[in-house]
């Protein structure tokens, strides 16, 4: 019980070291849901479709980290898999299932700074967000 926890604040601690360590961008702006849908709803030129373009990419590339964080520890688990006895969800599970979504929100997010890139190269008057 006690190595579970010292393993816990460890990890804890190591990712909060990283986070900080992690110089800040122009492009890593911390916008609000809300700030982030009124730049959607009035974007029209092709410096504010960069700007949502960076931003999503900002975006992609932490659930990207937060995705390869969680591979590495859905490895360390599934190497200590115990039998079928164990309920679900295990922490095998968990991990695995945390990963494919981190996965799948970087794809969204990809998806979406691709569509804004391709309006600052191919801007159109009747854009549709």
């Amino acid at each position: 019980m006690t190595r579970v926890m010292l393993t816990g604040v460890t990890l804890v601690l190591t990712s909060a070291t990283l986070s900080a360590a992690q110089p800040k961008t122009i492009n890593d702006s911390n916008y609000s849901k809300a700030e982030v849908k009124q730049m959607i709803r009035t974007a029209h030129t092709s410096d504010q479709y960069l700007a949502l373009a960076s931003y999503f990419r900002a975006q992609q590339e932490v659930f990207e980290q937060q995705a390869q964080s969680e591979r590495t520890e859905w490895v360390r688990r599934s190497q200590n898999v115990t039998g079928l006895a164990e309920k679900y969800p295990r922490p095998v599970d968990s991990s695995r299932n945390r990963y494919e979504y981190f996965e799948y929100e970087a794809g969204k997010l990809s998806a979406q700074a691709a569509h804004y890139e391709n309006l600052v190269m191919n801007p159109t008057p009747s854009s549709v967000h």
